[in-house]
């Protein structure tokens, strides 16, 4: 009789795949693996089924103990341990392990309580927090309502400089009710304010802290070395409030701008993690066994931004023209490798339920952008379209314009600047420049941030006063209908009245080392929304 080509000897058992399992940890290579199997009786097929769920097995187990090294893409001299300032990819990596929110938002966009034990409401304006006891910072202090007033207040005061301003202005009142209950009353209801304190810039710090040039928070981690534009280090919290984690012992993270050098980097084992790897780089993955592709899609892209105050954005047939003439499916197809959705100029992308699917993106359409920038008075003038690799695939979007443009006799030149400065220097400034955007959970954030009349970042300072209404009116809304309704024409506001062009929503890929267990999907962005050193761990 013939044995089926997936035959496994029936005395298989448990302790056969710990055996399995232990030679996988001690670093068997998959041909000695196989040979350990068929010396058993497995034939080939089954064995590789056996060994994928080994495999599993020993990946699903967390390990305690080494030290990684990470790389993101982005770093500046005026990198921040203060997280109401954070706004690159060095900063929220850094907060998010130095300190600790009230909640967190996980894979799936599940809203899970961090140093918060429960957030409550009535009526979606007034809402009661009850604060975990017994956490401390790493100063030795007690977490109490007083440190997470303070915490909050700070992002109402102007002079604080915090980049959720503009959001947390609907907080009207932060008052203590004991020591570990907070009171936060709203100027309107909101019914997304759990979600919003989820946010990196809402991270807690202890009452009365000024000083930013070292990390007391609550976090996982406490800081050790912090040299902005350079470096940061971060060793092991022995207090850390809850019950499992962190795993590693200690964590560097720096930056790498290029992509090819922070893959290289990776494949050369001197970094274990490299963050926003770029569409092209993404194929030098699939050439070593020793590293994989973390491929996750929730929201964020890159997009021009033309600004409306300033020339030759302030004529409304040259913001036209060039929304004709961006190829989007070129971009999507070339630029980004399929890695995306196409975007159709507003934020909301397609993972989000509220997103407006009957907006549909805007042809390319060469010869409507040639009559607009004729009617504009603009055809053959020199625009330059300021780039950087800060601002992902930014270089070779603008280059896919400027080649369209020559094709009707647009003269754009690609001004390519360094990534050091580039966020300080360009971004929000030049006339027409690139940004690139972290995903955020819900639209009213999204808008707040970058559309509002007084947002923070309106990349094309683009304002309307009936977009401002509307904003305020869906975020206190409870029935979804209606909520939805009203989302739906805010995007076709932004697509057809705003300076940002959006071609593309980006598949955010992450490298990965082999040694790395523990990284999942975040709908706050890559590298586990930038929460990854407390959670993932190195296998033995």
């Amino acid at each position: 009789m013939t044995k089926p080509t997936n035959w496994i000897p029936s005395n298989w058992t448990g302790r056969d795949d710990a055996r399995i399992e232990d030679a996988i940890r001690r670093g068997a290579t998959r041909r000695d693996l196989l040979k350990m199997l068929m010396s058993s009786g497995v034939a080939a097929a089954a064995g590789g089924s056996l060994l994928l769920r080994a495999s599993e097995a020993v990946a699903a187990t967390p390990v305690f103990g080494g030290s990684l090294r990470a790389a993101g893409w982005s770093a500046s001299t005026a990198d921040t341990l203060d997280p109401a300032k954070a706004s690159l990819s060095t900063d929220y990596a850094r907060i998010c392990a130095f300190y600790n929110r009230l909640t967190f938002l996980a894979d799936g966009g599940v809203l899970k309580m961090e140093l918060a034990d429960d957030i409550t409401t009535d009526d979606a304006k007034v809402w009661t927090v009850k604060l975990k006891s017994g956490v401390q910072f790493h100063n030795g202090k007690t977490l109490a309502a007083e440190d997470v007033i303070y915490s909050l207040s700070r992002h109402l005061d102007e002079a604080t400089g915090s980049k959720v301003h503009s959001i947390a202005q609907q907080m009207s009142s932060i008052t203590k009710v004991d020591d570990l209950t907070v009171r936060i009353e709203l100027a309107e209801a909101n019914a997304d304010l759990p979600t919003i304190l989820a946010l990196h810039h809402f991270m807690i710090i202890a009452d009365g802290t000024t000083d930013f040039s070292t990390a007391n928070g609550t976090g996982p981690f406490v800081c050790e070395v912090f040299e902005p534009g350079v470096k940061s280090v971060g060793t092991k919290n022995p207090n850390y409030f809850k019950d499992e984690g962190p795993y590693l012992d200690s964590f560097e993270f720096i930056a790498i701008a290029d992509n090819t050098a922070r893959v290289n980097a990776l494949m050369s084992g001197d970094i274990q993690l490299a963050g926003a790897v770029g569409p092209r780089a993404t194929r030098m993955l699939d050439t070593s066994d020793a590293v994989w592709a973390s491929t996750t899609t929730v929201g964020n892209y890159t997009d021009m931004n033309i600004r409306l105050d300033m020339e030759p954005g302030s004529k409304a047939e040259f913001v036209e023209g060039m929304k004709a003439l961006i190829n989007r499916e070129l971009i999507h197809k070339s630029v980004l490798r399929g890695l995306g959705d196409i975007g159709n100029d507003q934020p909301v992308s397609p993972v989000s339920k509220y997103y407006n699917a009957e907006l549909k993106p805007r042809a390319f359409d060469p010869e409507k952008a040639k009559h607009h920038f004729e009617k504009a008075g603009i055809l053959g003038t020199e625009i330059p379209l300021v780039a950087s690799d800060a601002a992902g695939s930014s270089v070779d979007m603008a280059t896919v314009m400027q080649q369209a443009g020559s094709q009707i006799g647009m003269n754009f030149t690609v001004d390519r600047v360094p990534s050091d400065g580039y966020w300080s220097n360009y971004w929000l400034k030049a006339p027409i420049h690139f940004g690139h955007i972290n995903p955020r959970p819900t639209p009213d954030i999204l808008f707040s941030l970058l559309y509002a009349s007084n947002a923070p970042w309106n990349e094309s300072h683009w304002a309307s006063d009936k977009f401002d209404k509307m904003l305020v009116e869906a975020r206190g809304l409870l029935d979804e209908d209606k909520r939805t309704d009203i989302y739906h024409e805010m995007q076709a506001m932004v697509a057809n009245e705003a300076g940002t062009v959006i071609p593309a929503f980006m598949a955010n890929v992450d490298g990965v080392s082999s040694k790395v267990g523990g990284l999942e999907a975040n709908p706050l962005g890559g590298l586990m929304g930038f929460a990854f050193a407390e959670y993932v761990w190195l296998k033995d």
